[in-house]
């Protein structure tokens, strides 16, 4: 446990988007993104990001990998060190290795999670403890190898289950702050949260789960007035930022960074 927030960060990690970012992967076919549109959101997410506090290194677009935008699935950061992960899609597997180079160079300890499979999207960190869902993306294999890895940095991390049909675990949840969850009703009944204060998302407006707390502000999808209006009434300091293009290619906006505290930067 360490005694600074779990939403505390000075530095980022984000990728552009490339064009194929069109070719996305998604569950279900909500008409396809467009670049245009990708990019004006990423663009609008980074200058959010900056203006939250955060140093941002900016990694050049991937062709190959349509997915690669979303670097929160192949990898995880925290101040200790970083862990490469397995991605559960098998056309993301490689990202690994296309992240691999930077992680090495920003971090002294790095390390590879040996065995199953595990995306960076079922990992929802806090200041106690690192929840790992498991997911069609995250299997038991991946997630008790990622628990030995977070063992080595000095985290202390649980398992939990995922709604069926979930993609990732942080699809339906995200950290306003170190007592409270935002959860969809579905993800809560799971008994999941049970130590922690819980904000349930207001029916009809469950993408907008994936929230995001970065240091004083909490960013969350612009599509979604009435869980804007209730984390502005409980006193949050609301960021709403476009998640539209992004959305169509079952993304958020905890999948388009890796957040961490350097502790070597100042600030």
């Amino acid at each position: 446990m360490t005694s600074r927030p779990a939403y505390h960060f000075n530095s980022i990690i984000v990728r552009e988007p490339s064009r194929s970012v069109v070719d996305g992967l998604r569950a279900e076919d909500r008409g396809s993104p467009t670049y245009e549109g990708v990019k004006a959101e990423h663009d609008a997410y980074l200058t959010a990001m900056r203006e939250a506090g955060v140093k941002a290194t900016v990694l050049p677009p991937l062709e190959g990998f349509p997915d690669s935008i979303f670097v929160e699935d192949p990898a995880l950061v925290f101040t200790e060190g970083a862990i490469v992960l397995r991605p559960g899609a098998a056309t993301r597997v490689q990202e690994t290795e296309e992240i691999a180079p930077t992680l090495r160079e920003m971090f002294e300890t790095v390390i590879d999670l040996p065995a199953g499979y595990a995306d960076g999207g079922d990992v929802l960190t806090t200041r106690e403890s690192v929840m790992i869902g498991l997911s069609a993306r995250t299997d038991r294999a991946g997630a008790e190898a990622l628990r030995a890895c977070l063992d080595k940095l000095g985290r202390k991390s649980h398992v939990v289950a995922t709604p069926e049909g979930v993609l990732h675990f942080k699809t339906d949840c995200s950290l306003l702050d170190d007592e409270t969850i935002l959860s969809t009703n579905r993800l809560a009944r799971f008994g999941v949260f049970k130590t922690f204060r819980q904000m349930i998302i207001p029916e009809g407006e469950e993408p907008a789960a994936n929230a995001l707390r970065v240091n004083d502000v909490v960013m969350v999808g612009a599509d979604f007035p009435r869980t804007i209006e209730m984390l502005d009434k409980a006193g949050y300091n609301v960021v709403p930022l476009k998640t539209t293009e992004i959305g169509k290619i079952d993304a958020g906006l905890s999948c388009m960074s890796l957040r961490w505290f350097d502790c070597g930067q100042a600030g």
